[in-house]
């Protein structure tokens, strides 16, 4: 028997091969084996996806079992940043609210999820000093404060000067009213919604320092079908609560 055994190892060897780079007879590899392996997974995995290539996403929406899909893609690739519940987190957008930065239309929220987005808020500090002195940035902070609440904005010095501040610089990618600009992804500074935090400490670090948001491309990643199924997901989270909204209020 030991001598069998070591006939064995030998012909093992011979056929599968094991030492270092040297290949075996049959030309086996564990990388072969996997990637044979993986494209018998991935041709059941297309069989069970293709009845929902090429939808849009809100009548994926409408599918439970579309649905039941577009959730196990969304814990399995997007829970890491915005949570299993998809509201987020300081940095991450909520996906639950009605408030989308680059858009909310099935065709912008399928286009966000396939190729991703890119938000860049450039460093305002110190141009804002430059213009308007050492407070300047508290100044502008204290006008984009009351765009939410223009009732505040009476008798308040420094909101005032901060008006012409946001004016000479914040303008040009959140508008006169504050409203954002969803070509840009420049948000909404008229809503109660701050990614990064509302805190005065928040804001600073915002005007100063900047920031620069990145939401991955996810096309190749999961192929076309499988990003229509969890984007239709995504668009449900907020929509399904609108209807369910509207259903109570109509009750």
């Amino acid at each position: 028997l030991f001598y069998l055994t070591i006939f064995f190892s030998i012909g093992y060897l011979f056929w599968y091969g094991g030492l270092g780079n040297i290949p075996g007879y049959s030309g086996w590899t564990s990388k072969g084996e996997h990637a044979k392996e993986k494209a018998v997974e991935d041709a059941k995995l297309e069989q069970t996806f293709k009845p929902y290539a090429g939808k849009p996403i809100d009548q994926l929406a409408k599918d439970p079992t579309a649905l039941a899909l577009g959730r196990s893609i969304f814990g399995n690739t997007c829970a890491t940043c915005h949570g299993s519940s998809g509201q987020g987190a300081t940095g991450y957008p909520n996906l639950t609210d009605d408030i989308w930065h680059w858009g909310g239309s099935p065709d912008k929220v399928l286009e966000t999820v396939l190729d991703g987005r890119e938000g860049v808020m450039p460093e305002w500090g110190t141009v804002l000093t430059g213009m308007g002195g050492p407070e300047a940035v508290d100044y502008t902070i204290a006008y984009v404060r009351t765009l939410s609440a223009p009732e505040t904005l009476q008798n308040n010095f420094m909101a005032a000067q901060g008006k012409k501040l946001y004016e000479g610089v914040c303008v040009a990618c959140h508008g006169i009213d504050g409203k954002g600009n969803q070509d840009l992804g420049a948000p909404d500074l008229s809503d109660a919604y701050w990614m990064y935090g509302s805190s005065r400490e928040s804001l600073r670090k915002a005007i100063f320092e900047g920031r620069h948001g990145i939401m991955p491309a996810h096309r190749d990643l999961l192929g076309e079908t499988r990003v229509r199924l969890v984007a239709a997901y995504v668009w449900s989270l907020s929509h399904n609560q609108a209807d369910t909204k509207a259903s109570t209020s109509a009750k």
